[in-house]
């Protein structure tokens, strides 16, 4: 018995519902997700008052984010646009202080992510 769907609109039907798979498929949440971790100084590391200490990171900001903001004991101290490099801190004074870097928008707004190290300046 022949079919009574022609054969442009079976392929046409076929690839339409081939697009549709694609598009609805679920993103791949590894690579989607936003990340901005502190490589150096580690957690708990000593640092000299008297050098110039380097905050080393990269970010991989994701769809909701833009660039970076650095902060020390949680004033905004810098605002970083490169993926992967460091930022030298200003002098600190000697004690405990803590270091984040978190992503924010285009607005300058936090997304939520972020990394933080506490350091002790000696």
């Amino acid at each position: 018995m022949p079919s009574l769907i022609p054969p442009s609109f079976a392929r046409a039907w076929a690839c339409g519902a081939a697009l549709a798979l694609v598009l609805l498929a679920p993103p791949d949440a590894a690579a989607a997700e936003p990340y901005v971790p502190i490589t150096s100084p580690a957690d708990g590391a000593p640092l000299d008052a008297m050098d110039q200490n380097r905050l080393v990171y990269e970010v991989d900001p994701g769809p909701r984010g833009d660039h970076v903001h650095v902060y020390v004991d949680g004033d905004e101290v810098g605002i970083l646009r490169q993926l992967k490099g460091s930022y030298t801190l200003e002098t600190l004074a000697p004690g405990s202080r803590e270091l984040c870097v978190k992503v924010v928008n285009k607005a300058h707004t936090p997304i939520g992510v972020q990394d933080c190290v506490q350091v002790r300046v000696e």
